[in-house]
């Protein structure tokens, strides 16, 4: 039986925990938590009292004989954290993407690693999504040929609709740039997505990004628009890009059991189109609907769906990410996915849209180094469109919007333990 502690016990925790809760192969020992109050508020939700609590972490992990460790904390602080539970001796390590904040600090994350002997796991979860999963086995068997363009939107709801925390703790630090390593949309959320953007479409880097960010709220890098190309491997090679857009529907009333955001992605091949619709908000009324089912195909002159068998709600891709990972513990064999060194790309593809806004002008891949980052050349700086006192106007404004349309019957759907 692998014993696991959790790092962290903020929102994200309610689902991380789900894969180890439900699995035959783990067991809970211990939590460690700097709100010991939140913590034992968390463990009576999960109805897992009897586990121990730590304020500090390093006491965690010095007292407790760990297999498995996640680290589910502000970005600043991963590296750190890992350092420490590696040279402790855990010989799984989970991060929760971003792998950290800068790339100078993913690097050290993967050293410790290598040098230690240590599993190291960049959590991302979109990976492991049922439908995206069942999208990635048809286009790898050529369902649109070749495939040359790829389109992600990601469509935030900021009126009655979602769950959204009422703790600001977790906001103040993913508006701090230094902290987060960039903002909270496209830094942040945005992991998931450049992680579709490389997987679906079978690359491992871009060549080149381009980008618009604004601040409408204030507070959120939303909306933006980012264009990106990818490597040419052969001359006689057709070109293939991609882009990703967040818009911010300020009143849009879009139930869901987890955040206020979705995704739609479109995929364009030699033979054929591929649309892929929901994640977050998976399970919803639009995903009940006959308008939305999970993967549309047209190619060959017809068009067919897949995947309405699959589940859609997206605790499945957290249990399926974790399960993934307790095998491959257990087993001592194989990869994470994904290992430290795609959680490093993942880090700079999310930065990228962020210094091309900076500069005004294209971004090359390789110009992202640690090197450069350390000259100052590549760091995300604080927009001038950013305000961060307008955060507390801004989650005013969603509580009163979420509490006029439950007065109007719209239902806000609360997330249960089965």
């Amino acid at each position: 039986m692998l014993k696991v502690g959790i790092i962290g016990t903020g929102d994200i925790a309610d689902l991380n925990i789900l894969g180890y809760i439900h699995s035959q192969d783990t067991e809970l020992v211990a939590v460690s938590d700097i709100d010991v109050d939140r913590a034992k508020k968390k463990l009576a939700m999960w109805n897992l009292q009897s586990l121990r609590i730590y304020k500090d972490y390093k006491q965690m992990v010095d007292r407790e004989d760990l297999d498995i460790v996640e680290i589910l904390t502000p970005h600043d602080l991963h590296a750190p954290m890992t350092e420490y539970c590696a040279k402790a001796g855990i010989p799984g390590i989970s991060v929760q993407k971003p792998l950290s904040n800068t790339i100078a600090d993913c690097e050290k994350i993967i050293q410790v690693c290598s040098e230690e002997n240590v599993k190291l796991k960049l959590f991302e979860n979109f990976r492991f999504y049922p439908v995206y999963l069942r999208a990635k086995e048809l286009l790898d068997q050529g369902i649109i040929g070749e495939l040359l363009n790829i389109r992600i939107k990601n469509f935030l709801t900021g009126g009655p609709g979602g769950v959204a925390s009422d703790d600001l703790r977790g906001w103040l630090w993913r508006i701090d740039v230094d902290r987060c390593g960039g903002g909270p949309e496209v830094f942040d959320d945005g992991q998931h997505k450049f992680s579709l953007a490389l997987w679906l479409m079978n690359q491992i880097e871009v060549e080149k990004v381009y980008s618009w960010i604004d601040y409408f709220t204030g507070v959120i890098d939303s909306p933006a628009n980012i264009l990106w190309k990818y490597p040419t491997k052969n001359s006689d090679d057709p070109p293939k890009y991609g882009s990703m857009e967040f818009t911010w529907a300020a009143n849009l009333y879009y139930p869901s059991n987890y955040y206020g955001i979705d995704e739609f992605i479109e995929i364009s091949g030699t033979k054929g189109i591929m649309w892929i619709n929901q994640c977050t908000a998976g399970g919803n009324f639009i995903s009940k609907s006959p308008q939305y089912p999970p993967i549309v195909v047209y190619a060959g002159g017809e068009v067919k769906t897949y995947g309405e068998d699959l589940p859609r709600d997206w605790r499945y891709s957290f249990i399926n990410s974790t399960e993934h990972f307790i095998e491959v513990i257990k087993n001592g064999r194989g990869e994470p996915i994904y290992t430290g060194q795609q959680g490093k790309a993942l880090c700079i593809f999310a930065k990228m849209p962020y210094i091309s806004d900076q500069r005004g002008e294209i971004v090359y891949w390789g110009e992202m180094t640690a090197e450069n980052e350390e000259k100052g050349f590549c760091v995300v700086e604080k927009s001038e469109d950013a305000d961060p006192s307008g955060l507390h106007r801004f989650t005013r404004r969603k509580s009163k919007d979420l509490k006029k349309g439950i007065a109007q019957g719209l239902t806000c759907l609360d997330f249960e333990y089965k």
